[in-house]
C-alpha cells in the first residue's frame, strides 16, 4: 500500500494534531524490499557459494502539515537480514533515519543519513547493494549520524544540499584534538538537472578521516543510460592520496536491461591500485519485482606485490513495495 493513513495505534505515537499544532492528517508510507542472490565467490584463496541479503529494508516516511505550506517531514528505514535474520547480531539495523521541516525554503533535518556526497552519484551506480556497489572500490559512499542538513528547492534546474556533523568528542581531522564544535565534519553537493541530463558538484571535509571531491554526471537517452563520475581523495594522515574514475552503462531492450560499469583509482602515496569490473543483466517480471544475473571482477594491485584478484558471480531477485 503506497500511500495510507498510519493505524490508530502508530498515529496516536506520532500525531501532533491532538494538541492542536497540525493542520492537517500524518500521511504516511510504508516501503521496502527484499533483495536476495545466491553467489559464488572467488578470491583465489577460496571459492564458495553463499545466499546474500543485499540491504533489504523495511521503513515508513512521510509528511504532516503544521500550517500552511510548512510540513513535518520523517523517515525511518532499517535493514533486514533475510538469508539468516542476523544484521550484526540484531533483527533490524538502522539505515537512514530522519526528521525536519520542509517548505518553499526547502528542506532543514537532522539524523543518521547517506551524506549528500554518497547521495550524489545519483543512479550511476548499476551494481548498487551487490558485490560490484561503487563503495567497495570508492570512498565517499557513507551514512552518518548526528549530521544536521540543509536541501534547497530546484531553481531553474540547480539545487544544493549541505550537512554539517558535530565531532562529539571524537578526533575527526585525525590531528590529535578531540572535536566539539557543531561544525567538524561537512558534505555538501551542488547539481544542475535539465531533460535527461544530470551534473553534480560533491565533496567531504573530514568526513570518515576523508577530504574527498567528486564530480558526476548522468545521461539518458531514450533506452540508453550512461553514467561516469571522476573523484580525489585523500585520508587525514597523508597515507592516502587517491584519484579515480567511474563509468557505467545501461540499455533496454523490452523487459530486459543489459548493464555494464568500471572503475578504476590509484593511490598516488604508494602506488597501489584497484579496478572493478561488473557485467548483468535484469528481466523485469512485474513493477518493482525483477530478477537479474551479474559477474564482477576486482583486482588490487599494491606496488612490489602479485595481483589479488577476487570474482563474484550471482543470480537473484528484487521485490520492491
Amino acid at each position: 500500500m503506497k500511500k495510507v493513513l498510519l493505524t490508530a495505534a502508530i498515529a496516536s505515537a506520532l500525531s501532533v494534531s491532538s494538541y492542536g499544532f497540525a493542520e492537517g492528517p500524518i500521511d504516511g508510507t510504508i516501503y521496502g524490499k527484499v533483495n536476495v542472490s545466491v553467489v559464488n565467490q572467488d578470491t583465489g584463496s577460496s571459492d564458495e557459494w553463499k545466499l546474500n541479503s543485499n540491504a533489504s529494508r523495511l521503513g515508513v516516511k512521510g509528511k504532516t502539515e503544521i500550517a500552511d505550506g510548512l510540513y513535518a517531514v520523517y523517515k525511518a528505514e532499517f535493514e533486514v537480514c533475510v538469508d539468516d535474520g542476523d544484521c550484526k547480531g540484531q533483527t533490524f539495523t538502522q539505515r537512514n533515519i530522519m526528521g525536519g521541516i520542509r517548505g518553499s525554503f526547502g528542506t532543514i533535518w537532522a539524523g543518521k543519513h547517506d551524506t549528500p556526497t554518497k547521495l550524489a552519484q545519483n543512479k550511476i551506480d548499476l551494481f548498487n547493494d551487490l558485490e560490484g556497489d561503487l563503495k567497495n572500490t570508492f570512498e565517499g559512499e557513507n551514512r552518518v549520524s548526528n549530521m544536521v542538513a540543509y536541501t534547497s528547492p530546484e531553481i531553474n534546474g540547480f539545487a544544493a544540499s549541505v550537512a554539517i556533523i558535530p565531532g562529539e568528542g571524537a578526533d575527526l581531522d585525525q590531528d590529535g584534538i578531540d572535536n566539539s564544535g557543531l561544525a567538524d565534519g561537512m558534505s555538501y553537493s551542488i547539481s544542475y538537472t535539465k531533460d535527461n541530463l544530470f551534473v553534480t558538484v560533491a565533496g567531504d571535509q573530514d568526513v570518515d578521516n576523508q577530504d574527498l571531491m567528486r564530480v558526476v554526471a548522468q545521461y539518458t537517452m531514450d533506452d540508453l543510460q550512461l553514467g561516469v563520475m571522476y573523484q580525489q581523495n585523500e585520508d587525514n594522515l597523508g597515507t592516502k592520496d587517491e584519484s579515480g574514475f567511474f563509468v557505467s552503462a545501461a540499455y533496454t531492450i523490452d523487459k530486459t536491461t543489459l548493464k555494464a560499469q568500471y572503475g578504476s583509482i590509484e593511490d598516488d602515496v604508494d602506488g597501489d591500485k584497484e579496478d572493478t569490473l561488473s557485467l548483468g543483466a535484469d528481466y523485469k517480471l512485474a513493477k518493482g519485482t525483477k530478477v537479474y544475473v551479474f559477474y564482477t571482477d576486482n583486482t588490487d594491485s599494491a606496488v612490489g606485490q602479485a595481483d589479488t584478484d577476487d570474482s563474484a558471480f550471482g543470480v537473484g531477485m528484487e521485490h520492491k513495495f
